[in-house]
C-alpha cells in the first residue's frame, strides 16, 4: 500500500477511518489499533507521538517492505524439494525500498509485531521465504484479511501424535508403490511416487473436514496416485485391488484398467464416520472434476444441505492438466452459480514440475499452473511435499477458508515423479538432469523420518516394527490372491441404488406412465396461476391463458405444456426434477417459459415449485456458455439421485458435439466399464429447418453408432404426449439408462404437434407408431420432424395409397413392435425408410447395417424390400442457404412418394 504521512494527524484520521469501518484499514493497523486501551471507554483518538518521532517516512518504507513480502514471497519461498534455486525478486531486499543494514537495529511500533526492523524480517523471511508460498494477494480484501491473520500468526508444530501418524502414513504410502513394483514388474500402476505426501494430506483432509461438520467427502482424481488413494486413503481391500491385477473378468464384464476403477467407503475419524467416495474416471484426466461436484451437490440437495456444509469435493488434478485443460476453467466457473454451487471445492495439484515429456515452460504460458485458479480470487498455497508438518498447517487454513466463505482454495502440491510417465517409461531420455536430482534424492518417507528420529518424536524400533505389520499385510492380501485367483466381479448396487437394474430392457416391464385427468387439469391450472399482484409480461398472458384453456379441454396440449407436465406430475409424486442448460428457463425458442418475471420488477415465480403442500424440488436453471462442464455435473448429479428426473438440455442439438467426452467416457459405457447406472436424459433440439450446418443437427448417428448392449435409449418422438410418456417412464421403470431425445424446433408451435389430454390420461409411450393403409403400394418408414413433412406431401399429392410409419425409439431397437407394424402389409410391399439428413448421417447406416442392406436400395426388412431416401453424403449436416435447403427438401419429399 502507498501511504503519504506528513503529521500526527495523518495518524488520528487513520483512528476516526478505524472506527467508521475497521476493514477499511490494512490488517497491520486495524491490529495496531485494536490492542490500544481507550480509557473510561472513550472512543477518541489515543495520544500519539510527534510525525517527527515516529519517523513515519521510514515506517512507509518498512510497510512497503512488509507488503512485499507478502505479494512476492512465493516467488523465492523453498518450494522445490530438489533444492533447484529459485530467483529472489529485487523488492526483497531492504535497497528497493531505500533502506539499509544499518537500520535493521531501529525500533518498530506494535502494530509492526516485532521490536525491530531485524526482527520482523526475521519473521518475513521464515513466513514467506520458507517451504510455503503463500498467493493471497489477489483474494478479497476481507478474506485475504482473514488469512493474513492466519498466515503471520505464532505457528507451532503438531502435536507428536499426529507427526507420528503422518510419518506412518507417509511410509505406507511409499511401502504400497514398492511392493506393486516388485510383485508386479513392468505393470502400468502410475505411481505417485515423489509425491507420497499425497496420501496422507487425504487422510488429513478428511479428518479436518469432519472437524468442520463435513459427513461426505467426494474425491475426483486422474490416475496417477488412485491404487494408493484406493489402497490408503478409502479403504479399498489389498485383496480386491490385487485381484484385479489377474485380469480375470468374468463373461459379459468389459470391465476397466485398475487405475481408473473407484470405491466408497465409510471412514471412521475422531470426529465421527465420513462416507468417503473415489470417482470411477477414464484417461481424459480433468473431466471428472465436473462429475464430482454434481455427485457432491446431489447429496447435499438430499439432505437439505441449503448451506452447503454437510459435504465437500476434493479434486486432485495434474500440473499440466490443471492448466491445460479447459474442462478445469469450466468447472472453476460453476463454483459460485446457484444452480451449481456446493460450498466451495479443495483442488490439490500433485505437481510433478512435469507433464509426460513437457516441462513447465512447454505447458503453461502462466508462472504457476495454479494461476487459472485466480479467475475465482482463490487462495493458492504452494507447499514442498517434502515439509510435513507445514503440509498439515496449510490445510487447515485451506479447509477453513472453504468452511468460513464457502468457496475454493487450492494447495499446490509440489515433488516430483520419480519414475516415468508409467513404469515402462524412460524419463531421462528428455529430463536427464532433473532425473539424476531425483536419483540422488532419498524417498519422503525417509527425510521425515530423519528428522522425528532426530527430534526424539520416534524411535528406530518402531519404524521397524510399522513397516514389518504393513509389509505382511501386504503379503498377506497377496498370498490369498495368488492362491484363489477368482473374476474381478463388480460391485452390486447398493445403497440409493437397491431397487434399481442396469441389463437388457426386454427385462424390465413397461410402467403406467399415465395421470387421471382431472389430475392434469389441475396441474395445468396452477401452472397458469401466479402471485397476487404479479405483474405478467403483456405477450405471456396469451400463453398463460391458453394452458387454462388446455385445462378446460377447449385447446389441445403443445410440446411446452405436455414437457411442464410430465415434470409437474412427477413432482407432485415426490420425484425431484432438475433441468439446466443454456436458456433453460425461458427455453431457447421461446416456448417453455418456465420461470416468469414481473414485468416491472424482473422478480421471478417459477409455478412448477408452486405445485402443491409436500411436492418434490423442481430446480432449473439457466447454465453457463458451457456443454462439457454441465453436461458432466449432471452426470454426476444423476449418480447420487436415481429416483429424481435429471434433465441437460443442448442449446441447439448440435452443440453437444462440445462435451463428446461425456457421451463416449461416461454415459454410453460406465455400465460395461464400473456397472455404474445413470437416468440422465439429454434434451437436443433437432431437425434441418435451412439454419444452416450448426444449428441443424444433433448427431443422431452417432448415438446410434453407440449403442451396444442396452446402455442407451435414443428417442425421436413426434407428439406431445408422447414427450410426456417418454419422461415419466423414464423415471417410473426401475430400469436405469441414459435417454438421448432427438427434440423439435419449428415444430414447437406447428398445429399438428398437439396431443389431447385424453392420450395423456391414458395408453404409455409408443416405440413404434402405426398406420393402416389397405392397399398400400408403398410404406414410408420415418423419424421425428420429417414425418409432418411427408404428411403435407402427401395430402398435396393424394397419395392416399402411401402409408407413414413412425419409429419412435430408434435404441434399444423395437423389433417386435416394428415386425408387428409392418405385418399388416402383404411382403413384397416396399419399404422405405425417409430421412432430411444426408445419407451418411442419421438413422439410415444404423438401419441398414441392422438389416443388413448391400446397397442404398437392395435390402429386405421382415420379407419387404427396402431402401432409403436421404439427402446426397455430405461431410457438412445442412447447407447453409435456406434457400437451397427448402430445394433439397422438395425433392426429398418428391423422391418419397415417387
Amino acid at each position: 500500500m502507498e501511504l503519504t504521512l506528513e503529521s500526527q494527524g495523518y495518524l488520528e484520521a487513520l483512528y476516526r477511518a478505524y472506527l467508521e469501518d475497521p476493514f477499511a484499514l490494512p490488517e497491520e493497523w486495524r491490529r495496531y489499533f485494536s490492542a490500544l486501551a481507550l480509557e473510561d471507554g472513550r472512543r477518541e483518538p489515543p495520544p500519539v507521538a510527534p510525525a517527527e518521532a515516529l519517523d513515519l517516512g521510514f515506517l512507509l518504507k518498512v510497510e512497503r517492505l512488509v507488503q512485499a513480502y507478502r505479494e512476492l514471497g512465493h516467488l523465492a519461498a523453498r518450494i522445490d524439494p530438489l533444492g533447484r534455486e529459485r530467483p529472489r525478486p529485487k523488492a526483497l531486499t531492504l535497497e528497493a525500498h531505500g533502506l539499509s543494514p544499518k537500520d535493521r537495529e531501529r525500533p518498530l511500533p506494535p502494530l509492526f509485531g516485532a521490536p525491530t526492523l531485524g526482527a520482523l524480517l526475521e519473521v518475513l523471511e521464515r513466513t514467506y521465504l520458507g517451504p510455503v508460498g503463500f498467493e493471497v494477494a489477489h483474494v478479497e480484501p476481507e478474506e485475504r484479511a482473514w488469512l493474513l491473520s492466519r498466515i503471520e500468526a505464532p505457528w507451532e508444530r503438531p502435536p507428536k501424535e499426529v507427526r507420528r501418524r503422518m510419518l506412518e502414513r507417509l511410509m505406507q504410502a511409499s511401502l504400497f508403490e514398492g511392493f506393486l513394483q516388485r510383485k508386479y514388474l513392468g505393470a502400468k500402476t502410475f505411481s505417485v511416487e515423489g509425491l507420497e505426501s499425497l496420501i496422507p494430506l487425504l487422510l488429513s483432509a478428511v479428518e479436518e473436514a469432519a472437524r468442520l461438520g463435513v459427513r461426505e467427502v467426494v474425491i475426483g482424481m486422474a490416475h496417477r496416485g488412485r491404487l494408493n488413494v484406493l489402497a490408503n486413503v478409502v479403504g479399498k481391500p489389498f485383496e480386491r485391488i490385487f485381484l484385479e491385477f489377474e485380469e480375470i473378468f468374468p463373461e459379459g464384464y468389459a470391465g476397466d484398467v485398475k487405475y481408473h476403477l473407484g470405491f466408497s467407503n465409510d471412514l471412521a475419524t475422531p470426529y465421527g464416520p465420513v462416507h468417503v467416495s473415489l470417482n470411477f474416471n477414464p484417461s481424459h484426466l480433468e473431466f471428472v472434476n465436473p462429475v464430482a461436484l454434481g455427485r457432491l451437490r446431489a447429496k447435499q440437495d438430499r439432505f437439505g444441505d441449503r448451506e452447503r456444509k454437510r459435504g465437500l469435493a476434493l479434486l486432485v488434478h495434474g500440473d499440466a492438466a490443471f492448466i491445460g485443460e479447459g474442462i478445469v476453467q469450466e468447472t472453476l466457473n460453476l463454483s459460485r452459480l446457484p444452480g451449481y454451487r456446493v460450498g466451495g471445492t479443495l483442488h490439490v495439484v500433485a505437481n510433478n514440475q512435469l507433464g509426460f515429456t513437457t516441462n513447465p515452460e512447454e505447458y503453461t504460458s502462466c508462472r504457476y499452473p495454479t494461476d487459472i485458479a485466480k479467475m475465482l480470487g482463490a487462495p493458492v498455497f504452494h507447499a514442498n511435499a517434502e515439509a510435513v508438518d507445514e503440509l498439515l498447517f496449510v490445510l487447515r487454513l485451506a479447509l477453513e477458508y472453504r468452511s468460513r466463505y464457502g468457496k475454493d482454495a487450492v494447495i499446490d502440491l509440489v515433488g516430483y515423479r520419480r519414475r516415468g510417465h508409467n513404469e515402462t517409461d524412460e524419463p531421462t531420455f528428455t529430463q536427464a538432469p532433473m532425473y539424476a536430482l531425483i536419483a540422488r534424492r532419498p524417498e519422503p518417507w525417509k527425510v521425515y523420518a530423519e528428522r522425528l528420529l532426530r527430534e526424539g518424536v520416534v524411535g528406530e524400533e518402531e519404524l521397524k516394527a510399522w513397516q514389518e505389520a504393513y509389509l505382511e499385510r501386504l503379503e498377506s492380501a497377496f498370498a490369498q490372491v495368488k492362491a484363489e485367483p477368482g473374476p474381478v466381479v463388480p460391485h452390486g448396487l447398493s445403497g440409493l441404488w437397491r431397487g434399481y437394474v442396469g441389463g437388457p430392457d426386454h427385462l424390465v416391464p413397461e410402467a403406467d406412465t399415465a395421470v387421471p385427468k382431472e389430475v392434469l387439469k389441475g396441474l395445468l391450472q396452477r401452472l397458469a396461476s401466479v402471485p397476487e399482484g404479479f405483474g405478467v409480461h403483456p405477450k405471456l398472458k396469451r400463453f398463460l391463458e391458453a394452458r387454462l384453456e388446455m385445462a378446460e379441454e377447449r385447446r389441445p396440449l403443445d410440446w411446452a405444456a405436455a414437457e411442464a407436465l410430465a415434470f409437474a406430475s412427477l413432482a407432485a409424486e415426490g420425484h425431484r426434477v432438475r433441468l439446466t442448460g443454456q436458456d433453460a428457463l425461458r427455453g431457447t425458442f421461446t416456448q417453455r417459459h418456465a420461470a416468469l418475471y414481473d414485468y416491472q420488477t424482473g422478480r421471478p415465480y417459477i409455478p412448477l415449485q408452486h405445485l402443491a403442500e409436500g411436492q418434490a424440488e423442481v430446480e432449473i436453471h439457466n447454465s453457463p456458455l458451457s456443454e462439457a462442464g454441465v453436461l458432466g455435473f449432471e452426470y454426476g448429479y444423476s449418480l447420487d439421485y436415481p429416483e429424481g428426473l435429471v434433465l441437460w438440455e443442448a442449446q441447439f442439438g448440435d452443440f453437444v458435439n462440445v462435451a463428446q467426452v461425456y457421451i463416449d467416457q461416461f454415459l454410453a459405457s460406465a455400465e460395461a466399464k464400473w456397472n455404474r447406472l445413470s437416468g440422465l436424459v439429454l434434451l437436443l433440439p433437432h431437425g434441418l429447418e435451412g439454419q444452416g450446418p450448426e444449428h441443424s443437427s444433433a448427431r443422431l448417428e452417432r448415438f446410434l453408432q453407440l449403442g451396444a448392449q442396452d446402455n442407451l435409449q435414443v428417442a425421436y418422438p413426434t407428439t406431445p404426449a408422447q414427450l410426456f410418456h417418454l419422461l415419466r417412464r423414464q423415471v417410473k421403470r426401475p430400469l436405469r439408462k441414459p435417454l438421448v431425445v432427438m427434440t423439435p424446433k419449428s415444430l414447437l408451435r406447428h398445429p399438428e404437434v398437439v396431443s389431447s389430454l385424453e392420450e395423456l390420461a391414458q395408453g404409455g409411450f409408443q416405440k413404434v407408431i402405426p398406420e393402416r393403409v389397405k392397399g398400400a403400394r408403398k410404406v414410408l418408414l420415418t423419424s421425428g420432424k420429417v414425418y409432418y413433412d411427408l404428411l403435407q406431401k402427401r395430402r398435396e399429392l393424394g397419395a392416399e395409397d402411401v402409408a407413414i410409419l413412425r419409429l419412435e425409439l430408434l435404441y434399444p431397437f423395437p423389433e417386435a413392435e416394428l415386425k408387428e407394424a409392418l405385418g399388416f402389409y402383404p411382403k413384397k410391399t416396399p419399404v422405405v425408410y425417409v430421412q432430411e439428413e444426408p445419407v451418411n448421417q442419421g438413422a439410415w447406416w444404423y438401419l441398414s447395417a441392422r438389416f443388413n442392406v448391400a446397397s442404398l436400395t437392395c435390402g429386405e426388412i421382415y420379407g419387404h424390400p427396402f431402401g432409403v431416401v436421404a439427402r446426397p453424403e455430405s461431410p457438412s449436416p445442412a447447407v447453409g442457404s435456406s434457400k437451397v435447403h427448402k430445394l433439397e427438401q422438395e425433392r426429398l419429399l418428391e423422391e418419397a412418394f415417387r
